[in-house]
């Protein structure tokens, strides 16, 4: 049975309160708080990019895993921050963990799911026999042009799942995928900032894709909403998902466990994995979690997880994701914009 073997995050210790954005742009930062649910952001260090942030988060997956980099047979990075245009990822991180060079390797840009078909597709060369561990990563540095909605939300993290059959954590029983051509946010070639179709990117983009993919993937595996302990959703702010919840009949205590958004921003391909992280955190043998991620353009991957007792002798060798939570140095906004280089000269 194919499953999570290890698995790893990391989140910059830099933040920026609601409040410091706000007050540039003369917005309440209350009617901020209430409408995104979301009270300060992850912002990278200046010499953080999303190469930095997956090498960081594949170490502590390493490690967490008790496995030999050089047993890897893939990586795969999935981002829509990548720094380079021309020039993988995924290629750095393999060399900064000492991997071996006889494994294949690529970028991954599906907006805010790109980690999750990170991990389809290691799960598809794990079953195959092709390969005995892939390594699939979703992070991000994403980007908010200033004085847009999503300066207050975009943020930076990520986190990496070491996929194979031996030893696993929490087996992966089953995956279902929803996808349309919804074009609810985009950014062109060139292009420094995203554009988005504002509400748009609620209905019928995140609530029908995540809520059909959660569906076909409780039809497909004949089970309902209360065989499950805990649910994560893609998180672009702290509304969305408590929203889809609600209409799925889940009962929020199910849900806060992963959601991290409020305290964190959205971390974009590293939001969904870094929610699952922090929920197999705590997890119990035997506990199961359903986690759906979600793309812009658009769609949706939705896993069944069942926790195994295996967990228990792995958590002492875990960097839990609270401890990247409670790590905080805040910014103020001059300082903010230097760090995501909005100054241009």
């Amino acid at each position: 049975m194919v499953g999570i073997v290890g698995y790893g995050a990391y989140i910059p210790q830099y933040r920026i309160k609601v409040e410091e954005i706000a007050k540039i742009w003369g917005k309440e930062p209350e009617t901020i708080k209430r409408g995104l649910g979301i009270y300060e952001k992850s912002v990278p260090a200046l010499d953080e990019d999303t190469i930095t942030i997956s090498v960081e988060a594949a170490r502590n997956a390493l490690k967490h895993a008790g496995i030999e980099a050089e047993d890897i047979g893939a990586v795969y990075t999935g981002s829509e921050s990548h720094p380079y245009a021309v020039k993988p990822t995924s290629t750095v991180v393999g060399e900064a963990i000492h991997a071996t060079p006889k494994m294949t390797s690529a970028d991954y840009e599906f907006a805010c799911k790109a980690g999750t078909a990170a991990i389809q597709t290691c799960m598809g060369l794990v079953k195959a026999g092709m390969i005995r561990y892939g390594l699939a990563i979703g992070a991000d540095t994403s980007q908010g042009r200033p004085g847009d909605a999503l300066e207050y939300t975009a943020a930076a993290g990520g986190a990496a799942f070491i996929i194979g059959n031996n030893d696993v954590v929490a087996t992966i029983d089953e995956t279902y995928s929803y996808t349309t051509d919804t074009p609810d946010f985009w950014r062109r070639e060139g292009q420094e900032y995203p554009r988005h179709g504002a509400r748009f990117t609620g209905e019928p983009a995140y609530f029908k894709h995540v809520i059909m993919a959660t569906k076909g993937l409780l039809e497909k595996t004949k089970t309902v909403v209360e065989d499950y302990d805990y649910f994560v959703f893609h998180q672009p702010n702290g509304k969305f998902p408590m929203r889809a919840a609600k209409k799925l009949g889940i009962p929020k205590e199910k849900i806060e466990t992963g959601l991290l958004t409020p305290w964190i921003g959205n971390t974009y391909s590293g939001a969904t994995l870094l929610g699952l992280a922090a929920v197999l955190d705590v997890a119990q043998p035997g506990e199961r979690i359903l986690a759906t991620s979600f793309g812009s353009g658009a769609g949706s991957d939705s896993f069944a997880i069942t926790v195994t007792k295996e967990i228990e002798k792995k958590r002492k060798r875990i960097t839990p994701v609270r401890y990247y939570m409670e790590r905080k140095k805040y910014l103020s906004y001059g300082e903010y914009v230097k760090h995501r280089k909005k100054i241009k000269m």
